[in-house]
């Protein structure tokens, strides 16, 4: 995993520090706000499976095809969510941000805009991505309205493409961001933390 290892990346509301055991009190109680694991349209844990998850996430990590972070807000101090950097393809510098998800009451607030800044930060300014993806139900309006105020571009819908835990079919939107276009998305996510409320 020499390309993508395990980093902290900090801003003034959010920490996203490399998820490990000790993240799981916090995460438990975390998904309990809005009982996050009941919408059907995602996969979120519940507060049983919340360690059978963490495990997940730092054995892809081990195998380097993930790099998984505990959402910490300094302000309550706190994990309140997970995200990664996923379907990690070193040879082609292109990633995906997904497997996101926060406690309810810190949903729709500036620390998802600061967790994309930081994410997508690192993947073009450090990484040197070409691309970054998102990826998220058909059915999460709420997701896909998130993924496209970054500015990303719908690149197409994947229909019937996963089976989801209830049995139905998923068409998977597939967004991106490309390269070039990382100035004007910075911008815009810079815009955003900063203008007046």
């Amino acid at each position: 995993m020499a390309w993508l290892e395990p980093v902290t990346l900090c801003s003034p509301r959010v920490d996203l520090v490399p998820l490990d055991k000790s993240h799981l009190a916090d995460l438990c109680e975390a998904v309990r706000d809005g009982e996050l694991w009941k919408l059907w349209y995602t996969s979120i844990p519940s507060p049983d499976g919340m360690g059978t998850e963490i495990d997940r996430r730092l054995h892809l990590r081990a195998e380097g095809s993930m790099l998984p972070f505990a959402v910490i807000d300094k302000a309550a101090g706190t994990a309140v969510g997970m995200t990664t950097f996923m379907h990690v393809d070193a040879v082609n510098h292109r990633l995906e941000i997904g497997s996101t998800w926060y406690r309810r009451s810190v949903q729709r607030t500036a620390l998802n805009t600061q967790c994309k800044r930081l994410l997508l930060g690192h993947a073009f300014e450090v990484l040197g991505c070409i691309a970054v993806e998102f990826r998220t139900h058909f059915m999460n309006a709420k997701s896909r309205g998130a993924i496209e105020r970054l500015g990303a571009k719908l690149d197409g819908v994947l229909r019937q493409h996963l089976r989801t835990a209830d049995g139905t079919l998923r068409d998977t939107c597939v967004y991106s961001i490309i390269a070039s276009e990382w100035p004007a998305v910075r911008s815009n996510l810079e815009w955003q933390l900063h203008r007046p409320r």
